[in-house]
């Protein structure tokens, strides 16, 4: 009798276990997908992964860099003042989530700086990256938050 139920009960927990397993393998696939790695092992689309969202705040800082000194001579002598009287360090952050069909990217600035919406969203366009939904903050601050799918192009 108690053999029996052992039984059942292991035969019970097999089905879930090998739908996780294939939920998870999935979303290791997309997430392959999403960056353009060619790996074959979870370890190595991980890494790759991680190279990825490197090279976007990579590519985040340098956009917004380039959209600070894109500024009108007059804006900037006056944003130099100001900056030399409060130096602070301008924080960014820029995360990246896989999503079931496709990923969401949260860009974050202390600093809003002209153009640098138009930066970003020219950024997603290079890299193969289709914005479905966005939301947009562009008052001191900058903040983005996106949803798209698209393949990764770099």
């Amino acid at each position: 009798m108690g053999s029996s139920t052992k039984k059942q009960i292991k035969k019970t927990r097999e089905p879930a276990t090998a739908a996780a397993a294939d939920a998870l393998s999935d979303q290791f696939q997309l997430l392959r997908s999403i960056t353009n790695s060619s790996a074959m092992d979870k370890t190595s689309i991980i890494v790759d992964a991680t190279k990825y969202i490197e090279e976007l705040k990579d590519k985040v800082e340098r956009l917004s860099g380039e959209a600070t000194t894109a500024q009108p001579p007059a804006a900037s002598s006056s944003s130099s003042s100001s900056s030399s009287q409060n130096p602070q360090p301008m924080s960014e952050q820029v995360t990246v989530e896989t999503l079931e069909q496709g990923y969401s990217i949260n860009v974050l600035s202390d600093k809003n700086s002209p153009g640098l919406l138009v930066a970003v969203l020219e950024a997603f366009d290079e890299l193969g990256l289709e914005v479905l939904d966005a939301t947009v903050s562009c008052s001191d601050n900058f903040q983005l938050q996106a949803v798209g799918t698209g393949q990764m192009y770099w």
